[in-house]
């Protein structure tokens, strides 16, 4: 069977025992949702925020995160945990709001490091040299979202910046030894298998350490869902993503953690494809797939 490092593993074992991310809401926004615009195609208004409590300070939230945690798992395992400012770009502030954000949550007991979902053009000199020092701090992760390297695509999905301001980004965080993870997603408008493999290609080249990967979701009352229904384009189906993921992991060749094969969406809020809500079926299928 083909194998691939993954994030559980990864952090057993530099932790030497389960470390769970805990979703936050730090409050923030993104520079594609000032002005008039709406956000990428895709997002919904809470930006991948649907499992936060958005309306607590975020050491509140970070503590509602683990009793509802404690609550599902009753395993006595001794557990630690990542802060995850998930939703919009959080690292889109100030250096003096981007610290007592950060210190916030790392001031709650049991919370052993912070992960940031960003932007590559919200990362300039000055902030990459703050978390340059949280990266020295404590354990750190940024991830990226940049779903795709076919620029054409990236217009469509108003994605709002280039694939050099990417790279670009990366190669500053790798020179200050900074954990980068990129986000990837598969079945974006009019793209085909062969646009997933050079994106994987392309993300292999920056030598970053980890990548998500999902499939695109339309969600109800989102910009991508108005488009959908004036525009159809193909969605992808469940073989169709698997054979492309199983692919994505042998051109990776182990060299980089894999933090996600599959995502989360509200079952309620999904439109299409359904298939994505069997989170079990889809890895069980990358994995028996990837036996062969």
């Amino acid at each position: 069977m083909q194998s691939y490092p993954t994030i559980s593993e990864y952090l057993r074992k530099t932790f030497n025992k389960k470390i769970v991310k805990l979703p936050v809401d730090g409050g923030f926004t993104c520079p594609n949702r000032i002005n008039g615009n709406t956000g990428c195609l895709f997002c919904s208004e809470k930006a991948s925020g649907e499992f936060t409590f958005s309306d607590l300070s975020i050491k509140e939230q970070l503590i509602r995160q683990m009793a509802r945690y404690k609550s599902i798992n009753k395993s006595n395992e001794n557990t630690g945990y990542i802060a995850y400012f998930q939703n919009f770009s959080n690292t889109y502030a100030s250096s003096d709001i981007l610290s007592k954000k950060y210190d916030e949550a790392l001031s709650v007991e049991q919370i052993e490091g912070i992960a940031i979902a960003t932007r590559p053009d919200c990362i300039d000199y000055k902030i990459s040299e703050l978390l340059e020092y949280y990266n020295k701090k404590t354990n750190l992760w940024i991830e990226l979202g940049f779903q795709t390297a076919n620029e054409k695509t990236s217009i469509l999905i108003n994605r709002g910046y280039s694939n050099k301001v990417l790279t670009e980004c990366v190669e500053q965080l790798n020179k200050r030894s900074i954990k980068i993870v990129i986000h990837v997603i598969f079945g974006l408008p009019y793209e085909e298998y062969d646009d997933y493999i050079e994106t994987i290609k392309f993300v292999k080249s920056l030598n970053v350490w980890g990548i998500k990967l999902h499939s695109l979701y339309i969600q109800k009352d989102t910009a991508l869902h108005k488009y959908y229904e004036n525009n159809p384009f193909h969605i992808i189906t469940f073989n169709e993503y698997t054979d492309a993921v199983c692919e994505a992991i042998k051109i990776l060749e182990n060299k980089i953690v894999i933090h996600r094969l599959t995502g989360d969406c509200v079952k309620s809020e999904l439109y299409e494809p359904k298939w994505s809500l069997d989170k079990l079926k889809v890895i069980s299928t990358i994995n028996r797939k990837l036996s062969i």
